[in-house]
Order: C-alpha cells, then sequence, then structure tokens
C-alpha cells in the first residue's frame, strides 16, 4: 500500500509502540525483519506510522516478540483495525495539527483529567468565551478562521454527550474563573455554565483556590488522556510553539504525580460549585 502522507497522531502513536514492543524485546531493527519475515523499509515505515497495519499483522508481531501483555496486545489490535476518519478530518488543512490531534485523543479516551490554570477547560467553554478567547491571539483570526476555530472547539464539546463519555476531572485555578474574557456578561455565562456542567453524570470540576498556595507544574495546563491501558496514556502540553503530546512511561508517571497532587489541593467538588457560583455573583 501506498505510505501515508500525513499519518495522525493515532496512527503514529500504534507505529511507535510497535517500536517499543520490538525495543523491549531487544531486537534491532534488521533482526526484526528478518524475524517477521520482510524488509527493514517495511518495519521502520509501519513503525513510524506512514504504512498501516492490520489488526492480525499486529499479533503476529507481538507473538513474535513474545509480548505477553494480552490486554496490551488487544487495545493495538483495535487501534489498528479502526477504520473511517473522525469529523476533525474535515478542519484538517484549516487549523493546525495539534488542534486535531487533541480532538482525536479525546474522541478515544476512556478518561480525561486537567489542570487549567488561565482558561476554562476547551470542552467546557461556552462559544462566546471560547470567541474571546480566540481574539486574543496575536494576530488576531480574521473572521473566517475564527468561525472554524470555534466550529471544532463547539464540536469538541459533543464527546461529552456520548452515551459513554469519558470520565472528566478538570482542576481549575482560581485565576481562570476571575479573568473576563469578552467582558463581565460573558463571564459570568461561562462561570454559570460551568456550574451546570458540574452536575453531569461523568464531570467532576474542582477549584485550586489562591489559598491553596503552591503546587506541581503551577506554571502550565495539562491535559492527560487516559487510554484503554496505561501504557496508552497520553499527556499534552501546550508551549509556546504549539501542542506537544508526550507518551514516554516515566513521563506519564509524573504527569499523574502531578495531578494527583494538584487535587489533593483543590476544594471537593460541592465546594467548588459554591465558590464558583460565588464569584460568578461578584462578576
Amino acid at each position: 500500500m501506498p505510505p501515508r502522507k500525513a499519518p495522525t497522531a493515532r496512527q503514529r502513536r500504534l507505529g511507535a509502540e510497535l517500536r517499543k514492543m520490538r525495543e523491549h524485546a531487544g531486537f534491532a531493527l534488521a533482526e526484526a525483519a528478518a524475524l517477521l519475515g520482510t524488509d527493514r523499509t517495511t518495519v521502520s515505515n509501519t513503525e513510524s506510522g506512514r504504512f498501516g497495519v492490520s489488526g492480525g499483522r499486529v499479533r503476529a508481531w507481538a507473538d513474535q516478540y513474545a509480548c505477553a501483555d494480552t490486554a496490551y496486545v488487544d487495545a493495538l489490535v483495535r487501534m489498528a483495525e479502526e477504520r473511517g476518519s473522525g469529523w476533525w478530518e474535515e478542519f484538517r488543512g484549516d487549523l493546525s495539527s495539534g488542534a486535531l490531534d487533541l480532538a482525536e485523543l479525546e474522541h478515544h479516551a476512556v478518561a480525561i483529567r486537567a489542570v487549567q490554570i488561565m482558561h476554562m477547560p476547551g470542552l467546557l467553554q461556552t462559544e462566546d468565551y471560547a470567541r474571546a478567547v480566540f481574539a486574543e491571539a496575536v494576530p488576531p483570526p480574521n473572521a473566517a478562521y475564527l468561525r472554524r476555530l470555534l466550529a471544532h472547539r463547539l464540536k469538541r464539546r459533543e464527546v461529552l454527550d456520548r452515551p459513554d463519555p469519558p470520565a472528566c476531572t478538570f482542576l481549575i485555578h482560581e485565576a481562570a474563573l476571575r479573568m473576563e474574557y469578552g467582558g463581565r456578561d460573558v463571564a459570568r455565562g461561562q462561570l454559570n455554565h460551568l456550574v451546570r456542567e458540574s452536575d453531569r453524570d461523568g464531570v467532576t470540576v474542582r477549584v485550586i483556590p489562591f489559598a491553596a498556595g503552591g503546587f506541581p507544574n503551577a506554571s502550565s495546563s495539562t491535559h492527560y488522556v487516559y487510554g484503554p491501558v496505561p501504557q496508552l496514556d497520553t499527556a499534552q502540553m501546550e508551549t509556546a510553539n504549539g501542542s506537544a503530546l508526550l507518551d514516554a512511561e516515566t513521563r506519564l508517571m509524573n504527569y499523574r504525580a502531578v495531578l494527583d497532587r494538584t487535587e489533593e489541593r483543590s476544594l471537593d467538588p460541592r465546594s467548588s460549585r459554591d465558590f464558583i457560583h460565588e464569584i460568578a455573583q461578584q462578576v
């Protein structure tokens, strides 16, 4: 089959997991190619996500690599057998690859935990609030691009409306609650929306008040997406140069610890709703 021109984050992740499996088995690229009865180019392109791979081949490679983790292998097989394009593909070419990657991650997530420092979580933003946030970009987006950004942001929210939505925990710093993007009316509407969304089944909102003091990684927001097995978790970080996806085992372990410690310093859900409601009345 012809190589993919632009593999998605999920396709790249499947290839990367096959590479990790090979390396854990102790095989160099040439050794693996000989073992699998193929050539180095095919193995390399498969591991980079440029070549697709069937579920049957994933199982065959896992057998050759003597991978005994059946839950992990089953999850990789399901990834390989996915067919069709996700809704985010309609935005390819218009929006950054990072925005598309995040939507794809959320679509396949079993659970999501996020820490937001200066903005409301994207999945819980109102249209007016999102518009105000996007308008702060330098240079500001033109009207056509802004419409695409908003359409993508609102479409992302639909993951919460599915019959089987991911369990979501949003840890929101008080600074984000007090930022009046779009003015007082927009900010008040966003806060009231946040309270309503916190009543959804599977959605937990907890506030990190100023009084909590410091906490790990306080300078940046964190978006942690849980896969069907821990090896397939992903941490998404916003940087000055765009979005970065992290999946190294040690990095994931550290970010889980960051989230745990941050959650310990946040208010419980009921107190958080009261806290948000109080700020909304002050706006």
